[in-house]
C-alpha cells in the first residue's frame, strides 16, 4: 500500500480508497470486497499504531533534549551580554584615544606653528643681517665696475627686502635700492647701447639676464627701442630730404620697416623671450615718432594735389601703405600663437591710423570728385545732332565714373565707406539727370518745338524724328545700365562689407546691434589686419546705418538708388 499520499496537501479519501481497491487482488473484484476492505482497515490500524509509536518516541526524545537546549540558550544569552559589555568598553577606549589624539595633534600643530615662526624670525634676522652686509659692501662692489657682480649684490638685497616688509624703515630701504638700480643702469647704459647697436648676442643676453633679475626689463627694452628707432627715424628723414614724390618716400620707409622686422626678429629670437612682441612694439613706436609725421605728410601731399586729384593722390599713398600692411601680415602669419594680439592691433592702428580722418570724410571727398568729373562731360553743343550724340556717349561715361567710385570705396575703406559712397552716387546721378534734362529742353528750343501752334497742320521732319528715336534709345540704355549697376553695386557691397554684419543683428533691436559689435570684437582677435574697423568706434551712427543697409541687402536682390529717369521729350 502507498501511504505517501496521506502527506499530500490535496489528499482525497475517496480517490485513495478507489485506487486501493483497483490495485487489490482479483478476489476483490470477484465479489469479496468486504474481505478486502477488512484487510485494508487492519493494515491502516497497524500503520496508525506505528505512527503513534513513532510520535511518542519523537516526543520523548524532544522532552529529553529540551533542558539541554534551554541551557545552550542561556549560555548564549550570557555570552551575548558579555560581548555587549566588551563592545562598550572598546567604544569608550576608542573615544578616549580619539580625544587624546586630537589633543596631541593640536599640541603638535601649535608646536609646528611656533617652529615656523621661529624659522621665519631666524630668516628675517639673517636677511636683515644680509641686507646690512650687502649695503655695507655695495659701494666697494660698484668700484669694480662689473655689472654682473653688482647685479648679483642688488638681487640679494632685493630678496632680503622682501623679508623686511614689516620693518619701520622698509620704504627707505626701497628708495635706497631703487637708487642703486639707477646707478647700475647708468653705469651699464653705454655698454647696453653698444651691445644693441652692434647686435652682440652674447652681451645682450647678459644684460637681459641682469635686468630681469633686478626687475628692470622695461628699462632695458627702452634702450633697445631707442637704439633701433633712431636708425629708422634717420632713414625717414633722409627720404624726406630727397626730391622723391611722397608715394616713393612712403615706399622707402615701409621697405625699411619691413626689412627691420625680418632682421630684428631673427636677432631678437636669440635674445628676448617674446621677440615678436618686442619687434612689434618697435614698429609701433617708430611709426608714432616719425618727423615729419605721416598725417602731416599726407595732408601736405593732398593739398599739393588740388581738389581735382586729391582723392586719386590719397589712393596712391594708401596703396603703398596697404602693400606694407600685407607684407607685415604675411610675416606674422606663420607664427600666430607667438604674437600678442593686443600689440598687433595697436600696430594695425598705427599703420592705418593716418588715413582715418580721410576715410571718415570719404563720402564728401568722393562726391566732390565725382561732381568735378561729371562737370567735365559736356552734354550741350551747338548743333542738335551733336547734343544727341553726346547724350548717347555720356551714358557709358556716367557708369564708368560710378564704377570707378565703387572701386575707390572698396580699396580705400574696405566697404566701410558705403554710406558715403551711396550719397556721392546719388549726387552724381542727380547732377547727370539735371544736365540731361537741361539738354533735352535745349534741344526742344533748337528744334523750335515750343513755337509750333497746337492747331497747326502736321509737317514731316524726319531729322527731328531720328533724333527723337536716338534720345529714346539713350534713355532706355540709361535705365538698363542703371538696373545692372544697382545689382552689381549690391553684390560688391555685400561681398566686401558683409563680413561686418553679425547673424544676430536686427535693425529693430539695440541688443542685436550690440551683439554685432561684440561679434566684430571677437572676430578681430583672429586677424586684426583683416578685421580693421575704423568706423565702428569713430562714427557709430554711420556704422549703424551701414549695418541697416547690409541687413536690407542680405534679403533683397539689389540696393535701390531711386534714380529718376530724365524728364521731358523731343
Amino acid at each position: 500500500m502507498d501511504f505517501s499520499k496521506f502527506l499530500a496537501e490535496d489528499f482525497d479519501v475517496k480517490e485513495w480508497i478507489n485506487a486501493a481497491f483497483r490495485a487489490g487482488p482479483k478476489e476483490a473484484a470477484a465479489g469479496k470486497a468486504d474481505s478486502h476492505a477488512a484487510t485494508l482497515v487492519m493494515k491502516l490500524q497497524l500503520f496508525i499504531q506505528e505512527v503513534n509509536h513513532a510520535v511518542e518516541e519523537t516526543s520523548h526524545q524532544a522532552l529529553q533534549n529540551m533542558p539541554k537546549v534551554l541551557r545552550d540558550v542561556e549560555a548564549l544569552k550570557q555570552e551575548a551580554s558579555f560581548l555587549k559589555e566588551q563592545m562598550i568598553l572598546v567604544k569608550e577606549d576608542i573615544k578616549k584615544f580619539e580625544q587624546d589624539t586630537s589633543q596631541s595633534m593640536q599640541v603638535l600643530v601649535e608646536i609646528d606653528q611656533v617652529k615656523s615662526r621661529m624659522q621665519l624670525a631666524a630668516e628675517s634676522l639673517q636677511e636683515a643681517d644680509k641686507w646690512s652686509t650687502l649695503s655695507a659692501d655695495i659701494e666697494e662692489t660698484f668700484k669694480t665696475q662689473d655689472v654682473t657682480v653688482i647685479s648679483a649684490k642688488l638681487t640679494g638685497m632685493q630678496n632680503s627686502l622682501t623679508m623686511l616688509v614689516d620693518t619701520p624703515d622698509y620704504s627707505e630701504k626701497c628708495v635706497h635700492l631703487e637708487a642703486l638700480k639707477n646707478r647700475l643702469e647708468a653705469l651699464a647704459s653705454p655698454q647696453i647701447v653698444a651691445a644693441f647697436t652692434s647686435q652682440s648676442i652674447d652681451q645682450s643676453k647678459v644684460f637681459v639676464k641682469v635686468f630681469t633679475e633686478i626687475d628692470r626689463m622695461p628699462q632695458l627694452l627702452a634702450y633697445y627701442y631707442k637704439c633701433h628707432k633712431v636708425q629708422l627715424l634717420a632713414a625717414w628723414q633722409e627720404l624726406c630730404q630727397t626730391d622723391l614724390p611722397l608715394e616713393r618716400q612712403l615706399t622707402g620707409l615701409y621697405d625699411a620697416l619691413l626689412g627691420a622686422w625680418h632682421t630684428q626678429i631673427q636677432w631678437a629670437s636669440q635674445v628676448f623671450r617674446n621677440p615678436h612682441e618686442v619687434v612689434t612694439v618697435l614698429l609701433i613706436q617708430t611709426l608714432g615718432a616719425l618727423v615729419p609725421s605721416l598725417p602731416i605728410c599726407l595732408s601736405s601731399g593732398v593739398e599739393r594735389a588740388g581738389p581735382e586729384l586729391e582723392l586719386v593722390k590719397l589712393l596712391e599713398f594708401y596703396g603703398a601703405t596697404a602693400h606694407f600692411a600685407k607684407g607685415l601680415e604675411m610675416a606674422l602669419l606663420p607664427h600666430p600663437q607667438e604674437h600678442n594680439l593686443v600689440k598687433v592691433t595697436e600696430l594695425v592702428d598705427a599703420v592705418y591710423g593716418p588715413y582715418k580722418p580721410y576715410q571718415l570724410k570719404y563720402g564728401d571727398m568722393e562726391e566732390k570728385n565725382l561732381l568735378i568729373q561729371i562737370s567735365a562731360v559736356p552734354l550741350e553743343h551747338g548743333e542738335v545732332i551733336d547734343c544727341v550724340q553726346e547724350l548717347s556717349h555720356s551714358v557709358n561715361k556716367l557708369f564708368g565714373l560710378a564704377s570707378a567710385a565703387v572701386d575707390r570705396c572698396i580699396k580705400f575703406t574696405n566697404g566701410l565707406g558705403t554710406c558715403g559712397l551711396l550719397a556721392a552716387l546719388k549726387s552724381l546721378f542727380a547732377k547727370y539727370v539735371s544736365d540731361f534734362t537741361s539738354t533735352l529742353h535745349s534741344i526742344r528750343k533748337k528744334c523750335k518745338l515750343d513755337d509750333i501752334p497746337t492747331n497747326s497742320l502736321f509737317q514731316e521732319d524726319w531729322t527731328a524724328f531720328q533724333n527723337s528715336i536716338r534720345i529714346i534709345a539713350t534713355c532706355g540704355e540709361l535705365l538698363r545700365q542703371c538696373g545692372d549697376f544697382e545689382q552689381q553695386l549690391a553684390n560688391r557691397i555685400l561681398s566686401t562689407a558683409g563680413k561686418y554684419l553679425s547673424d544676430s543683428y536686427s535693425p529693430r533691436s539695440l541688443t542685436g546691434f550690440q551683439d554685432s559689435i561684440l561679434t566684430d570684437k571677437k572676430s578681430s582677435a583672429k586677424n586684426p589686419w583683416q578685421e580693421y574697423n575704423y568706423l565702428q568706434k569713430d562714427s557709430p551712427a554711420e556704422y549703424g546705418s551701414l549695418m541697416e543697409i547690409l541687413y536690407t541687402l542680405k534679403g533683397l536682390p539689389a540696393v535701390p538708388l531711386h534714380l529718376d529717369p530724365p524728364t521731358g521729350c523731343v
